[in-house]
Parts: C-alpha cells; sequence; structure tokens
C-alpha cells in the first residue's frame, strides 16, 4: 500500500538570516556555516535551510509544502540544492544546479544572454536531473559539446527512458531533487559508508536551497574557489581557480582553460582581469579567517562583476599543515594555546615525526595490512635480514619483507628502512621494534604471499623479486608499487611550539622506552623526561657479544657463565655510561635480562652448523643443547627473573654494570641514581632473592671504587598475580611499572603474536570493543592495575607508579593513568611528543570541566 502524503508546515525550513533558528545539530555544518557568512555581511545568495526532521520526512515519503518554498525566491530564478550533514567529513549526495531550467527559461535566458549560454545551461541540468534524480544510465545523455542538436537528444532520450516527457514545472523539479537526495542519503551503502568515517547510524542530513548566481552573466562572470593555505605545508598561499562562464567547484578543478587567481607567469589571472573583486575575495578570506577562527576555502561566483559567495568550508589539510595553522592562529591572537592544542589530534602530530607519503601524487596499492608503525620508506625488497644488512652497505635503501621477525632479525630492521610482514598484530614483534626505532612497518599485508626459497613477492596481480623497488606507507597500511614522492618530518618551529604549549599544561610524566644510545638521543631530542624501560637484552644481537653469549649460554659450570659474562660486563658498561650521560642526570630505568635464552641460538641446522665452527664445539653437542633449552611455551617459561634466579651470574654482571657505570658518570659531572627494574615477578621471594644479591654487588662496588652508590630497585609487573601480590611486593620496591603487553597476553590468555589472525573478527563481532593489545582493556587488565596501585601504596606510600608496555603512548592509556594517579607513562621515543600533546589535552579537558583552566595566551 502506498504511504500516505501530508504536507510539512513552514517550520521545516528556514531562510537563512543571522538571526534564524539554525543550528549545526540540527541543519548541519553547511547552514550553518552560511548563517554565519550571514552575519559577517559576506554577500551570499538567497538560501533556504531543510532540517534533518524535514530530510528524514521527506525519505519517509511526505510531501514538502513547494508553494511556501518557492514563494521565498523571485519568481524565475534558478536553484541549487546541496547537503548539510553535521560533519562534512560524513560526506553527502552531491550538489545540483540550475533547478528551474526548462523550456521557458531557455527562451528567456536566450534571448538575453544568447542562445549557446541557455542550450549549455539546461543540458547540464537535464544530464545531472537523469542521472542522479531519475537515476538513468549517465552514458544515454553523454555530449561531446553543447548543442540544440544535444539538448534535444537528451530530452528525447529522457522521455523514451522514463515514458514521460522531462519535467518543466520548478517546484517538480525541486521536490524530486529533494526527494532523492534525502533518500540517497538514508540508503544502506551511504549509511554504511558514513559510519566507516565516524558517523553516527542516526546521523541526520540537511539540505540548503540556494538562488543561483549565475556566472555566465553578458559582463565578467564565471565561478571559483580560493583558499589561502597550502593545504599539505599550512603556509600562508593563495590557491584556487576560476572559470569564465563557470557554474560550482567542477568548473574549476578539471578545467584546463580555468585561469590562475593571482599573478602568474604561466597565463592570465583573476588577480589582472578584475582586480576589485580579487581585492574583495582576500577582504572576506580575512574576516572569515578572523572571526571564523579558521582557514576556510570560498566558492564564489562573479555575476556581471558583481562578487557572489556561495558557500566557506574548512580547507582540508595534512597534519603538518594543521599544526602551523593552528600555531599561528595562537600566535596572532585569533585562538587561545589550549585550542590550538585541542585542534591538532595526537595521532596527526605522530605522522610529522617521519617521512610521509606526498598526498599530491598517485598511489599504485600492491596490499593492504595493520598501519603498525607510522611513516613512509622507499626501498628494493629484501627477504632476509643479511641481505638488508647487504644492501645498506652499498648505501642501497631496502624494505625487509618477512612472514614474521623474530629478534636475530633485529641488525636487519636496523639496516632496513621498512619492514612488511604476511602475518603479526599491533604488538608483534616487527610492530614494537618498529615503533621503537621510528621504522615505517606494515604487519599482516593481505595480499601478499612470500616465496622465501625463489625470492619472490606475489601480490596477485604482480610478482615482484628481490630487487624490486616498491614503497611502504606505514601511516595507512598501504604498500605501493615503485618509489613514490616523500615529504621530510616536519619537526619545526611550529611542531616544537606547540609541544612547548604542552608541556605547560600536562600533569603525568613521559618518559622513553629506549634500549640503546641511539633510542636514548631519540628521546632526548623528544624532551622524554627520562628511560622508562631499557631493554638490556637488545644490546646483546650485536655480532661481537651475540657470540660472547652464546658461549655462556653453551657453558656448564657456573664458573664458566661467570667467565663469559666477564667478557660483556665491559661492554655493557659502556652502554650504560652512554646512556646515562644521553640523559644528562635524568632518570634511567634498567630492566634485567628478559627473554628466553633459545632466542640468542641459530633456528636452522646451517646457522647450528656455522656456531658449532665458531665455538668449535661438535655440531651434535650444539644441536642437543639447543634441544634442551627449547621450551613449549618459551614467554611463560624460563626467562625473567627465573633465569636470574637459577642463573644469577647475569643479574650480577649487569647490576655491576650499572653500578660501575654510575659511578663513571658521576664523575664525568652526570650524576644518576639508576633505576633496576626485575621483569616477570609474580612472588615477593622473587623479589627478595634478587633484591639480596643487587645489594650485595652494590656494597661490592661501593668498597671498589670508594664511591657512593644510590639506585632505586622496582619490578615489572606483567603477571596477574604480580598486580595481586603488590602489596607485599612493594614492601621491598620503591617502584612498579606495568608491563602491559604481557599482562594483557596473559591476563587474557592471548598470544600477542598470533592474536592478530584473529582479531579483527572478535573485533566487527564486538566480542572485543578494540583489540586489547593496541588499546588498553581498562576493565580487565586496567581493574588489575588499579588492584594494584591501590594495594601497592597502602604498603608504601611513597611508591612510583607508571606503564611502560606498547599502550604507554596512546591516549586513552594516558587518560587511566591520570584518573589513576600514575607518575608516568612510558613509550617508543617515537610516540614521546604524541603523549605529551594527548597528557595536555586531558589536563584541558578535566580542567574545562571543572571551569579552572586559566588562558595562557
Amino acid at each position: 500500500m502506498p504511504m500516505k502524503s501530508t504536507n510539512l508546515t513552514l517550520v521545516d525550513y528556514t531562510e537563512i538570516t543571522g538571526s534564524a533558528p539554525i543550528a549545526l545539530r540540527t541543519h548541519g555544518w553547511r547552514a550553518k556555516c552560511l548563517q554565519r557568512l550571514v552575519r559577517l555581511d559576506l554577500p551570499v545568495p538567497r538560501t533556504i535551510a531543510l532540517s534533518f526532521d524535514a530530510v528524514r520526512a521527506i525519505a519517509a515519503g511526505q510531501v514538502l509544502n513547494m508553494n511556501g518554498l518557492m514563494s521565498k525566491f523571485d519568481a524565475g530564478q534558478l536553484l541549487s540544492v546541496r547537503p548539510s550533514s553535521e560533519n562534512p567529513d560524513w560526506g553527502g549526495p552531491g550538489a545540483l544546479l540550475n533547478i528551474g531550467m526548462n523550456d521557458e527559461r531557455h527562451a528567456a535566458i536566450s534571448e538575453r544572454l544568447g542562445e549557446p549560454v541557455a542550450t549549455a545551461l539546461y543540458l547540464r541540468f537535464v544530464q545531472t536531473y537523469a542521472q542522479h534524480v531519475a537515476r538513468l544510465d549517465p552514458d544515454l545523455f553523454e555530449a561531446r559539446e553543447p548543442s540544440l542538436a544535444a539538448l534535444h537528444a537528451a530530452l528525447r532520450g529522457y522521455e523514451a527512458e522514463l515514458e514521460e516527457p522531462f519535467p518543466q514545472d520548478p517546484k517538480h523539479q525541486l521536490a524530486e531533487v529533494l526527494r532523492s537526495m534525502a533518500r540517497a542519503w538514508e540508503g544502506t551503502s551511504a549509511r554504511l559508508l558514513r559510519q566507516a568515517k565516524g558517523a553516527p547510524a542516526e546521523a541526520g542530513l540537511g539540505l540548503v536551497v540556494q538562488a543561483m548566481a549565475g556566472g555566465f552573466g553578458t559582463g565578467a562572470s564565471g565561478a571559483g574557489v580560493i583558499q589561502f593555505i597550502d593545504p599539505v605545508t599550512g603556509v600562508s598561499q593563495i590557491t584556487g581557480r576560476y572559470a569564465v562562464h563557470g557554474q560550482g567547484r567542477d568548473a574549476v578543478s578539471d578545467n584546463p582553460q580555468a585561469m590562475y587567481l593571482r599573478r602568474d607567469r604561466r597565463g592570465p589571472s583573476l588577480e589582472e582581469q578584475h582586480p576589485d573583486a580579487f581585492t574583495q575575495l582576500l577582504r572576506h578570506g580575512a574576516i572569515c579567517r578572523e572571526k571564523l577562527r579558521e582557514e576556510m576555502q570560498i566558492e564564489f561566483t562573479l555575476e556581471n562583476g558583481h562578487l557572489w559567495v556561495l558557500d566557506a568550508l574548512k580547507v582540508q589539510r595534512s597534519s603538518r599543515a594543521a599544526v602551523r595553522v593552528a600555531v599561528t592562529m595562537a600566535e596572532d591572537g585569533i585562538i587561545t594555546r589550549k585550542e590550538a592544542l585541542m585542534r591538532i589530534t595526537p595521532r596527526g602530530l605522530g605522522e610529522l615525526l617521519h617521512r610521509q607519503v606526498d598526498p599530491r601524487g598517485k598511489r599504485d596499492v600492491l596490499a593492504r595490512g595493520l598501519a603498525a608503525s607510522p611513516g613512509a620508506a622507499v626501498g628494493q625488497i629484501v627477504f632476509s635480514s643479511s641481505a638488508a644488512q647487504a644492501s645498506a652497505a652499498r648505501g642501497e635503501p631496502c624494505i625487509l619483507v618477512r612472514r614474521e621477525t623474530a629478534p636475530e632479525d633485529i641488525r636487519g630492521m636496523h639496516a632496513a628502512s621498512g619492514v612488511v610482514t604476511e602475518r603479526g598484530g599491533m604488538t608483534s614483534h616487527a610492530a614494537v621494534i618498529g615503533r621503537g626505532l621510528g621504522l615505517p612497518c606494515i604487519v599482516s599485508a593481505s595480499g601478499l604471499r612470500i616465496d622465501a626459497r625463489a625470492r619472490e613477492l606475489h601480490t596477485g596481480r604482480h610478482v615482484l623479486r628481490e630487487g624490486d623497488l616498491i614503497t611502504i606507507d606505514g601511516t595507512t597500511g598501504e604498500v605501493l608499487m615503485g618509489a613514490v614522492d616523500l615529504l621530510e618530518p616536519a619537526l619545526d618551529a611550529p611542531f616544537s611550539t606547540l609541544l612547548d604549549w604542552a608541556d605547560e599544561l600536562r600533569d603525568i610524566g613521559v618518559r622513553a622506552n629506549a634500549d640503546t644510545p641511539a633510542d636514548a638521543r631519540i628521546a632526548r631530542g623528544f624532551l622524554a623526561e627520562g628511560i622508562g624501560l631499557c631493554r638490556t637484552e637488545h644490546m646483546f644481537f650485536e655480532d661481537d657479544r651475540l657470540t660472547v653469549m652464546r658461549e655462556m649460554i653453551f657453558a656448564d659450570t657456573s664458573k664458566d657463565r661467570a667467565a663469559a659474562l666477564e667478557r660483556l660486563l665491559p661492554m655493557q658498561r659502556s652502554d650504560f655510561i652512554e646512556l646515562f650521560e644521553i640523559m644528562q642526570g635524568l632518570p634511567v630505568c634498567i630492566r634485567l635480562f628478559d627473554p628466553p635464552l633459545h632466542e640468542f641460538l641459530p633456528h636452522t641446522r646451517e646457522g647450528l652448523r656455522q656456531l658449532a665452527d665458531a665455538l668449535d664445539k661438535p655440531l651434535s653437542e650444539v644441536t642437543r643443547r639447543a634441544e634442551e633449552l627449547a621450551e613449549f611455551n618459551p614467554m611463560l617459561g624460563m626467562r625473567g627473573v627465573r633465569l636470574g634466579i637459577t642463573m644469577p651470574e647475569i643479574y650480577d654482571m649487569q647490576a655491576r654494570a650499572i653500578f660501575e657505570a654510575a659511578i663513571e658518570s658521576a664523575r664525568r659531572g652526570a650524576p644518576v641514581v639508576p633505576e633496576i627494574m626485575i621483569p616477570l615477578v609474580s612472588a615477593m621471594r622473587e623479589v627478595e632473592l634478587v633484591k639480596a644479591r643487587i645489594d650485595a654487588v652494590a656494597a661490592a662496588v661501593r668498597i671498589e671504587k670508594g664511591a657512593a652508590l644510590d639506585y632505586r630497585l622496582g619490578v615489572m609487573v606483567e603477571t596477574p598475580r604480580a598486580a595481586l601480590r603488590a602489596a607485599e611486593i612493594a614492601q621491598h620496591v620503591t617502584f612498579l611499572s606495568f608491563g602491559t603487553n604481557d599482562l594483557t597476553q596473559m591476563t587474557y590468555g592471548l598470544s600477542r603474536d598470533d592474536a592478530g589472525r584473529f582479531m579483527s573478527y572478535y573485533v566487527q563481532h564486538g566480542v572485543f570493543p578494540e583489540d586489547p593489545f593496541h588499546v588498553l582493556d581498562a576493565e580487565g587488565v586496567g581493574e588489575l592495575l588499579l588492584i594494584a596501585a591501590e594495594r601497592g601504596r597502602r604498603s608504601r606510600k611513597d611508591l612510583t607508579l607508571s606503564i611502560c608496555g606498547e599502550h604507554g603512548g596512546s591516549p586513552e592509556s594516558i587518560a587511566f593513568c591520570r584518573a589513576a594517579g600514575f607518575d608516568y607513562v612510558s613509550c617508543s621515543p617515537f610516540r614521546v611528543p604524541v603523549a605529551r600533546l594527548a597528557a595536555a589535552q586531558l589536563t584541558i579537558s578535566a580542567r574545562d570541566a571543572q571551569n579552572t583552566m586559566p588562558d595562557l595566551r
């Protein structure tokens, strides 16, 4: 049964005036922006706004009071209709122009402006109406050039397809346009598309009906678009085009005949031909910037020399442009510093730290995966760490492509410009190390198949071989064919200024996870307040150290192990001295050796044979020892504090290296109180045993060196039991640092390296709201953190609390830590600026909620 039609009241549409009841949440951004332009006395044509409710009613079949609506415009006035959703990023149906064009208007315009102008307008309207309103095949209405013959053919084609003439009544035309746009918004595809962009399911659409400002008069007439910044860099720069006798944005976007706005040696310009209009545009742009407090793109027309402003919208800009614009506007007094900080997304700031694919270039996408570490890189494909090192030695950038990376790939990752893996998740080895190194990384790349033996990469469309060039975009997760243009990092004055403002406000510390002196320098450059996690095992993968490490592993007695470790001692001491000097007295938290020993052994028979040669041992003995070290579940086996208790010589050596380095650093003028962190604790007795040995080493070093020495001992809380027993553990330590990677893994019973294979299905089906390895699980893992924090501080009031897992740099985790009273977060060096900004934004939000936020301007 057809739906009964009823008339909507005039209340459902409103003429846009300075005092009209127009609101963003009821009429959308375009209607609200047009009202602001009207209030600024900009020359906006008469415009009617339809509310979200009115559009929903039209989509449901109700009929608008067209007589009332059309009475708002002069007789014979051509109209346009544009969408007005709450957020411009949510999209909407395209604009429709020249509504009201018919045989009568064609004759009138022909008499006034000439038949070619009238025919072009009419034909364009018939084409767009047929395609977007009547939903006919656009191929049926194609015409190379506008002509009377083409117009008549289009009108005949319309009648043939629909078995009725092209509508001549402007009211009928407008009603059908409104109905079509309303129903397009409510369609399933449109709904899914905007929800993917963050729109709520019930998001509404407003529509604006505007009098057409011709652009086709006998005098100076045309259409153009102008903006006042470069959308990629944010630098002040007038860009845009103007098309004589053009209409709408499409008339200038791909029109080779469109002229420049400002004087240009390459061709004619609006500034030269119509200087008054150009001057008015500059004035309008300045007014918009000051009063709307934004950099706006203005759509305009000239009609017989008269300038009309049809629309204005925020200039779409890159992250680097967003930072420059926000800082510049704050420095100019247009917005406050806190507003500038709130306008930048932490993720967007992170993009500035790395090279980026130039958005102005073309992309030939080979595959897509998880964007595990931001940035972009161009390089030759290599399939092994040794090939990556060889490529780097030749000075040739390379992209390391692996099924998944392992600890022995560290050197190859250092040598590569980027990493792609076929498997893995956001906290897989490749992802974590990539973020730590600031290395672009894509994991779980769908559509890729690696043939390591043939040294080929299959993508479905292409077969790439070792040495072929690809580009990876770790910000979007795209693998691109060949070399594309890249933008360099934007660590410029606006970037530094913004972060200085952030530091004035944030109320939680930000440290960095830094495993090497190179990491520490990066962290210091980003003004980290110390090192919150130094994973010492990464220091042992260098060639000279790896051999000694393997000798220690194959030692049969404690004495032999100590002898091998004695050779590692000066290397470790040198590392720590350099770390302490780089950090210039800032705290450095060093985690004692954590991984299972098998990670330092080769995994292939050829590798074991080479190791047997290096150690001068029979292959059978090397193989047997490797088999003895193998574990069914190594991440829950002989690692962390368990290794330190069963092989105490390892922790003794590391403690001595730390203490001797601290004394030497103090002698050189860089005093430090090192923080020593025991990993994978689950029982108080473990802490007691390790603490006793470390205290003994400290006492011995004090006596040997004749120097004062102080240090802090803490625990890395990464087992649920350690969190639950925090009260008794806290009696023996000064800090608890939560390793949320392993704590999440153990709490969920999930492997962080393998969960990526099914995690997307879990998130899609609502099992988990987010990947818990990517976003801290505040309900489950978070409750363990709160329990540990409360019990630990009940036992020791001055207990320092922090997060040092990969979650440490995310805004969600920082918000959790602030609320829980944690002292600092620690994250990868390249996430330090992101954390600094996120922490400031959280402080601003919290103080704004209390209405006590000071204005720093």
